[in-house]
């Protein structure tokens, strides 16, 4: 066996005479298996969190869209249309137009987007399960669903065949809108309501496809945006190089995160600054750490010359208590990550802190912030005794 290693086995598990040092010690070790559980459970509740948040724009968002790269609108050809049905990358596709509209009910209005889509569309997302009141509509009709936030503001009612909700668009031309006659109108009958978050409940209604192409002027195959869902069994990278290739690069390709660019960039630098806040909490605990070792290094000073006076150089004489301080961080990780974990699967299970009523403290149990968990405590605890065992020297156990 190592004799440094050995030495410092001997040590860590042995009281001290002193029980000032048994209590600073005692206080590092604790220090260490609070900040290993609390980091976990922390980053554990932020991945929650993040889930939690993701949870919205995942049930609204596909998988893949693609909208053009010059001009407001994509014409497909039969060609392509043939290309993406023989495709195997893709489970199903939805053809868009979406368009900022002004909307009109019962002598109030609001301007929001205009989203129309196929009978596919319910393929690509789960948007239709997000109703908590009505049905979702039906293609070939003039019905639409509208947010809560947009039902609120114009006082919708569902069903209301007295008021019909209408919909404004500026006719395709140039130059000023200086009358009437430059404005197309059509009328939508509201079956459904849908609420997700305040920013997409006040932003979208949805109707058929047809009554946006026909309000926008456009025709059959002219569309905003196409949205895909991909094949579980296909790679991501495969399936926006073969959209490239089907259009000929002459549509812009985003993916989930980068149809939510903004809302990733924040999650992750919040995570990112989360994670540093408690390492740096870790890094305070550790300096009981350091005046731990450096008592032991004290309190054991004449054994320290005894083994130096017996040949133990000062380098293994160093190492003893690096080993010690690496046995007392690996075993408070250990056991404060334990802690952490049961903490985390008690909430999973039984939801003991709850937001509200109905709506858990989410926690997300995930191997990687395990393995972060153990190399923040590992790294910090070797640097943190390299410092503490620097202090025996020459000088010292002459």
């Amino acid at each position: 066996m190592n004799f440094p290693f050995y030495i410092a086995k001997r040590y860590a598990l042995s009281f001290s005479k002193s029980t000032a040092i048994n209590i600073i010690t005692g206080i590092a070790s604790l220090g260490i298996i609070v900040s290993a559980m609390a980091l976990f459970v922390v980053m554990s509740v932020f991945s929650g969190l993040k889930e939690f948040s993701l949870s919205f724009s995942n049930s609204t968002d596909p998988d893949i869209k693609i909208e053009a790269l010059k001009g407001k609108s994509i014409t497909i050809s039969p060609e392509q249309i043939n290309q993406l049905e023989k495709s195997t990358n893709f489970v199903a596709y939805s053809k868009i137009v979406e368009e900022r509209v002004f909307f009109s009910y019962d002598e109030k209005d609001q301007v929001a987007y205009l989203k129309g889509v196929d009978s596919f569309y319910a393929d690509v997302t789960t948007f239709n399960e997000q109703l908590y009141a009505g049905s979702w509509l039906e293609s070939e009709t003039n019905q639409a669903i509208v947010g809560a936030g947009i039902m609120r503001k114009l006082s919708i009612g569902l069903l209301d065949f007295n008021n019909r909700l209408e919909v404004i668009a500026p006719k395709p031309k140039k130059g000023q809108i200086s009358s009437e006659d430059d404005f197309k109108r059509a009328t939508l009958i509201p079956i459904g309501v849908y609420s997700l978050n305040d920013e997409i409940d006040n932003k979208f209604v949805y109707c058929d496809i047809e009554i946006a192409q026909e309000l926008l002027g456009f025709t059959s195959n002219q569309v905003t945006n196409i949205e895909f869902k991909i094949n579980p069994n296909s790679n991501e990278e495969k399936a926006i190089a073969e959209l490239k290739s089907i259009f000929k690069n002459q549509v812009l390709v985003k993916n989930r995160a980068q149809l939510n660019d903004s809302l990733y960039k924040m999650l992750n630098t919040e995570n990112i600054a989360v994670y540093l806040i408690f390492t740096l909490v870790i890094i305070i605990a550790l300096f009981n750490l350091i005046g731990a070792l450096i008592m032991m290094i004290i309190d054991k000073k004449s054994n320290l010359k005894t083994l130096y006076n017996l040949g133990v150089e000062v380098k293994q004489l160093r190492g003893i208590f690096l080993f010690q301080g690496g046995l007392l961080t690996f075993f408070g990780g250990l056991i404060g990550l334990i802690l952490g974990i049961f903490i985390v699967v008690i909430q999973q299970q039984f939801s003991l802190v709850m937001v509200n009523e109905t709506l858990a403290y989410p926690v997300v149990f995930e191997v990687k912030n395990i393995l972060i968990v153990l190399l923040t405590i590992y790294i910090l605890g070797i640097i943190a005794s390299l410092i503490a065992s620097s202090t025996v020297s020459k000088k010292l156990v002459e």
